[in-house]
């Protein structure tokens, strides 16, 4: 298994603090409670049912002719490489580490790049895997360079696929208006922007045969009732999406002016989170846990990857934490 942020009771244990006495800006979730409605008992007791709507509003939501709801777009992460034939499968790296995982483990050829590389790299690759947002850099592509690496794929027969799960604060980068197109896949999460990661839902956007494939390999019922009931509320529900949106952006404002005044510029993040390279971030992880505080931390590069808090005393308890380590931690030389 490989390690993602959010393993509270790990580091509970760790650090003897109680579950409830921590802060967790380790997953770059949005920290808001969505105002969910009531659910009727049938959402419970009955199998899911796939003519309730889901897809119809999740695709006009994402602007796209089609979308397959899924169980988290982890489900679609593991199950895309079993549709592939033996393929050499090309990565933007460092990025969500359970794509490549999730190739090789079917046995394929991956092969990590920097963004630079990519247009050299084409000509040999049949799938080429971005996450746009990155996570955990938040750097963003636009629209138009990744047309033309899908158009240069697509003309060897091979195929596209983007992640976009940080992508709802920034629609304009995305690629969903364009995911009917053939070796083009497009991934969404209501985890990130709605805050929901508990619900486990998520969306592959792509032309019919694909998804029909996909919705084979997953098979019968793999969304719940409960989640498809969720996701129909609050993909419908635009008035909180822009109240969020607004939010999270001045949050985010909010999170790099903090850090900045620590020494802690970030050099790249989103609406969602932070990302902060520095030689000691394995120490500013440990110091900021000891006063249970956890940050994700990376060590290739050294790098710690920071959400948002959400409450005005979570704010002022991340302020107190950074100012109590400040001078044995200098800023880094780049800041």
């Amino acid at each position: 298994m490989l390690e993602h942020g959010g393993r509270l009771r790990q580091a509970a244990a760790h650090y003897g603090i109680a579950v409830e006495g921590w802060l967790d800006l380790s997953t770059g979730l949005a920290p808001y409670v969505w105002p969910l409605p009531a659910f009727s008992h049938a959402v419970w007791a009955r199998l899911p049912e796939e003519s309730d709507g889901l897809e119809a509003i999740a695709a006009n939501y994402y602007g796209a002719a089609q979308a397959l709801p899924v169980a988290g777009s982890q489900a679609a992460i593991q199950a895309l490489p079993q549709l592939f034939a033996s393929a050499r499968v090309g990565f933007i790296e460092p990025c969500y580490a359970e794509h490549r995982h999730a190739w090789e483990r079917a046995g394929h050829e991956t092969i990590g790049m920097d963004q630079a590389d990519v247009a050299s790299h084409l000509e040999r690759l049949d799938v080429l895997v971005v996450v746009n947002p990155n996570n955990p850099t938040g750097t963003q592509i636009d629209v138009e360079t990744l047309l033309e690496w899908h158009e240069r794929l697509h003309r060897r027969g091979g195929c596209l696929i983007v992640d976009e799960a940080f992508a709802d604060i920034s629609p304009e980068y995305s690629l969903a208006a364009f995911s009917d197109r053939p070796g083009l896949i497009v991934l969404r999460s209501l985890g990130k922007f709605f805050g929901l990661a508990g619900v486990r839902l998520g969306f592959v956007l792509g032309e019919p045969g694909m998804l029909v494939a996909l919705q084979r390999q997953l098979g019968p019922w793999s969304v719940s009732g409960p989640a498809r009931a969720v996701g129909k509320a609050v993909l419908a529900d635009h008035t909180t999406q822009t109240l969020w949106r607004a939010r999270l952006r001045r949050d985010a404002q909010r999170l790099t002016d903090l850090l900045a005044e620590y020494g802690l510029s970030p050099a790249g993040g989103c609406a969602l989170f932070q990302w902060v390279p520095h030689p000691q971030a394995a120490d500013i992880h440990a110091a900021l846990a000891r006063q249970g505080i956890l940050l994700r931390l990376f060590d290739q590069p050294a790098a710690l990857r920071i959400g948002l808090p959400g409450s005005e005393s979570a704010w002022q308890r991340l302020h107190t934490a950074l100012a109590d380590i400040r001078f044995s931690t200098p800023a880094r030389a780049d800041a």
